[in-house]
């Protein structure tokens, strides 16, 4: 035999075999179950800020305005609702959530939804089933936080699960600018 070539094939025999494919098996479950696992936290966080999203954006059945902030206790700021034009649907206090504190007097544009028009959970309330909701750009960015934290969240699980290290590292990124643009505009 000439240098180079190789040689005769090597049998492997039928243990070694099954061993091979049952390790690739395995492999291939390990990547599957990976792949649900960061499918899901995505579409819980897409899902969630969708929802949001709606909120601060349709402007159909919510009454916009503005809430004029009295005091902020941390993650809530509460004040008196203004709507747009002075129509019907003005508020003594309200509730909007404001992770970042702000001044008194402050105006942060609102929306106010009604208990039936509503989906349930939101950002505020005014104690009558009403959610108010902040919006703009600073609203819509922060109803897409659940998004930023469950791209946070899936980032070590494509890394370690699905070993897509770059996909992860930008996953993870895109989630931490995304969290900063946020409390940035707030």
């Amino acid at each position: 035999m000439s240098p180079g070539f190789p040689g005769p094939p090597v049998r492997r025999g039928p243990v070694r075999r099954a061993g091979e494919s049952a390790y690739g098996l395995l492999l291939l479950a390990r990547a599957a179950l990976m792949g649900v696992v960061a499918t899901v936290l995505l579409m819980a966080g897409v899902w969630t800020s969708l929802d949001g999203t709606r909120q601060a954006v349709a402007g159909r059945g919510a009454v916009r305005g503005t809430v004029t902030v009295e005091e902020c206790d941390g993650w809530t700021c509460t004040g008196p609702f203004a709507p747009e034009g002075g129509g019907a649907g003005a508020r003594a206090r309200v509730a909007v959530d404001a992770p970042v504190s702000h001044e008194a007097g402050e105006r942060i544009p609102a929306a106010l939804w009604p208990a039936s028009g509503g989906t349930g959970g939101g950002e505020g309330g005014t104690g009558g089933g009403e959610t108010v909701v902040r919006t703009g750009t600073a609203g819509v960015l922060y109803a897409w936080l659940p998004l930023a934290g469950s791209l946070v969240l899936a980032s070590p699980v494509i890394a370690g699960g699905l070993r897509m290290r770059r996909t992860a590292w930008a996953a993870g990124l895109l989630g931490v600018a995304l969290t900063g643009a946020v409390f940035a505009l707030l």
